[in-house]
């Protein structure tokens, strides 16, 4: 970008300082902030968020800028879960992230997957299996729990070759306490670390045991799992850096897809016609009933993606849909916002699945719709999310009908978007 053209660009528009001095003095969430700029500025706002000069960007074009063709020019900084998942792909940054992206895109798209099918389907049905005691017996079930362990337990056969055991999963509950305690830790990251010392401790020991057995050559039931070849010799993985990834994968690989089912059923329970209707476009097993089941999820999705908040850190100068972003500036895309353009989705709060079936329903824009991020550091893990929710929901959506007991109405904005309270609800079997 040549100096001339960064200094002949727009501005920045920036948020009223009232607008913001209103929404810290009643403590509001950072989403309704970032919602009023994007309403009273459009895709590319300035916001007062932090130290250094911060810019929402929501538009398909300006996120396809960032995210997609200028991904060298917008970089990942320190990512916040950094102490709990290292140097993990997510994390890592320059020659380190390209090594290790390249070790593990193979493992996650293309015939890559089909090693995971049979995993993905036991895990599904040790999940509809535990369903029926409580169907029979009327117990309640916290939903959130339920659709947790299915995707720990979806992951752990993928990276070790095993079910989940009980005991393993108790363990494996130290994850998912660091993750929900995030937004309230420290800013230091040294005293950050030290609140939650106990529960990277037993994380650290879990993940020492995985890494000794898959070394130890003895497979599980389904074969080597994915850190059979993280130990090879030959991929640079030092013993903290298998660590690292083991830990990334067990994060990323449950925590999003636990999330976005559990949102499903609280949108099918607001909506249950959804369901009746996802089940009528097709026979069990029949690529009409897929593609409606995929649809649930690609709504759900829409409104709560996977990540709601991409920070980005601009290099350079840049110009940004005609304004000019200065070097230094924390760069804002979101997911969730873009997500609810009403330009792009009309009617955006709403719950409809045939956005994603009915032709000339969806936006064109490639950057209108991104819940597993865009561009060279987009989630890897897309096609294993969608397949495994979807074996999940066809064996569950026809099986059983859920009655939600006083579900929880907020969202709560943390690494993802997550219900704000437990989603307590019985069961009843359909067939």
């Amino acid at each position: 970008m040549s100096t001339e053209a960064v200094t002949a660009a727009l501005p920045v528009p920036q948020l009223d300082p009232a607008v913001a001095a209103a929404w810290r003095e009643r403590g509001g969430e950072l989403v309704e902030l970032l919602a009023a700029a994007q309403q009273a500025l459009g895709p590319v706002a300035g916001v007062p968020v932090g130290d250094r000069p911060t810019v929402l960007v929501t538009g398909p074009a300006e996120v396809q800028h960032v995210l997609a063709h200028h991904p060298d020019r917008y970089v990942k900084r320190s990512h916040r879960a950094r102490m709990l998942i290292g140097d993990g792909v997510l994390a890592a940054t320059g020659e380190a992230w390209k090594r290790q992206r390249k070790l593990l895109q193979g493992q996650f798209t293309g015939t890559g997957m089909r090693r995971y099918e049979r995993r993905i389907a036991a895990a599904a049905r040790t999940s509809a299996d535990r369903w029926a005691g409580p169907a029979a017996d009327g117990r309640v079930l916290d939903l959130g729990d339920e659709m947790r362990r299915f995707a720990l337990d979806t992951i752990w056969r993928s990276l070790t070759g095993h079910p989940l055991d009980e005991a393993t999963d108790r363990e494996l509950g130290a994850v998912a306490t660091v993750v929900a305690r995030m937004p309230e830790l420290p800013a230091d990251a040294s005293d950050a670390a030290a609140a939650v010392a106990g529960e990277l401790a037993r994380i650290d020991l879990i993940a020492e045991r995985a890494v000794e057995a898959a070394r130890s050559g003895r497979p599980g039931p389904d074969g080597p799992g994915l850190l059979a070849l993280l130990t090879e010799e030959g991929h640079g993985y030092t013993d903290r850096l298998i660590r690292d990834e083991l830990v990334t994968l067990l994060v990323a690989g449950h925590e999003t897809t636990a999330t976005t089912l559990t949102w499903l059923y609280l949108l099918l329970d607001r909506h249950p016609g959804a369901r009746e209707a996802a089940l009528a476009a097709g026979v069990e097993g029949s690529p009409q009933r897929r593609e409606a089941v995929l649809a649930l999820v690609h709504e759900t999705l829409r409104l709560y993606p996977s990540a709601w908040l991409l920070p980005r850190h601009a290099l350079e100068a840049d110009v940004l849909g005609g304004h000019r972003i200065e070097a230094g500036t924390d760069v804002l895309v979101s997911p969730y916002l873009t997500h609810r353009d009403p330009a792009r989705w009309p009617d955006p709060e709403r719950f409809d699945p045939a956005r994603f079936t009915a032709p000339g329903r969806r936006p064109a824009e490639l950057g209108a719709y991104l819940p597993f991020g865009l561009g060279a550091r987009a989630c890897l893990g897309t096609q294993f999310a969608l397949r495994e929710t979807a074996a999940l929901l066809e064996l569950l959506l026809p099986a059983w009908t859920v009655s939600l007991h006083n579900p929880p109405t907020g969202a709560s904005y943390s690494i993802t978007v997550r219900p704000d309270g437990p989603v307590l609800a019985t069961l009843t079997a359909s067939r």
